[in-house]
């Protein structure tokens, strides 16, 4: 029986498509809805994404189409060098894609399962957080209900990891700073998976190429979408493979002890030179100077430590596993 009810809502692009596997392949997961936000691509070519994956895949759950521009900045090109044209490394696409999205907009799909199962429903949330915060705005009752929000975004400084935008910057938040720092504000459970703890965790040339091999029709879509991906990696990084951002997400989800957590408030910065910061004050220590700007603001949790190698083997064993469990 599935532990986890799991709305995925995601920017989906090659990453994103490697956490939706997980996610669906996992036998402790019972993925409820897919709502989708602008990010690595416009949002209109992450629902085609979706809807792709959720054909080639037989995924059951629904997937709802979301926000396609920040609440306040102005929309900025979608980083194609990055995850490709069409979001999932220019692999070929079909013409035609048989599922349709869901009535309900993404905001109001997620307000719709929290209502309808209470308490119950983890939000993985792995793209820009407006789709949080416009549920919100309209269903603000909707933070006590939520199990827990579990995001990929953000860097707080661990390890030297700072940011992948700007020198303090990571791409979720910085996308849409104000719907971070909203999302951040409300008194739901928060885990953070920052640039922290997914830049720890390499998932190498070699290692794709086993998943490929072992994996199924799964794993030969991985090493697929993941071809272009590398390369940018190769290229910006100077790694032989790719960092495992928003599948970290959903190892937490399954196995929280991978990681080592600090408590404490978040803010966002949401202008200036630091625009999409992320800034924790640690609840073991308070700063007088700073109070009124947190004041109010609910603990929430960041994941600063990573075992990187039971990552990569969890990763590994729900794909392969999950390819062999499906006769794929």
């Amino acid at each position: 029986m599935a532990l986890h009810k799991v709305i995925y809502d995601t920017d989906i692009g090659v990453d994103d498509a490697m956490a939706l596997l997980m996610l669906e392949f996992a036998p402790e997961v019972d993925l409820v809805g897919i709502t989708t936000v602008f990010g690595n691509i416009p949002v209109e070519t992450a629902t085609r994404n979706a809807l792709y994956v959720k054909d080639l895949f037989n995924i059951a759950a629904p997937v709802a189409a979301g926000a396609g521009t920040p609440l306040v900045l102005e929309s900025k090109p979608a980083p194609v060098h990055v995850h490709g044209e069409n979001g999932l490394g220019d692999i070929p696409l079909p013409d035609v894609i048989h599922a349709t999205p869901h009535e309900l907009p993404a905001h109001r799909f997620i307000i719709d399962m929290v209502r309808k199962h209470p308490n119950e429903i983890t939000i993985v949330a792995v793209g820009r957080m407006t789709n949080l915060a416009l549920a919100l705005r309209e269903d603000p009752g909707i933070a006590a209900l939520v199990k827990e929000v579990v995001i990929m975004g953000g860097a707080f400084g661990y390890h030297g990891h700072s940011g992948n935008v700007t020198p303090v910057a990571e791409a979720n938040i910085i996308g849409d700073p104000h719907a971070a720092d909203e999302m951040f504000a409300a008194a739901w459970p928060v885990v953070v998976l920052g640039l922290d703890v997914t830049q720890e965790c390499v998932m190498t040339t070699a290692y794709m190429a086993e998943i490929r091999d072992k994996g199924g029709k799964g794993g030969q879509f991985l090493w697929d979408v993941t071809r272009f991906y590398e390369d940018f990696y190769r290229k910006a990084a100077g790694i032989d493979g790719v960092f495992g951002h928003d599948s970290s997400a959903v190892a937490y989800v399954l196995d929280p002890t991978l990681y080592a957590v600090r408590s404490g408030p978040i803010r966002v910065v949401t202008e200036g030179i630091a625009i999409g910061q992320t800034i924790q004050m640690p609840n073991t220590r308070r700063f007088p100077a700073a109070a009124s700007a947190w004041a109010g603001r609910p603990e929430h949790t960041v994941c600063i430590e990573v075992d990187a190698q039971r990552f990569l083997d969890l990763y590994f064993n729900v794909i392969v596993d999950g390819a062999k469990t499906r006769g794929e």
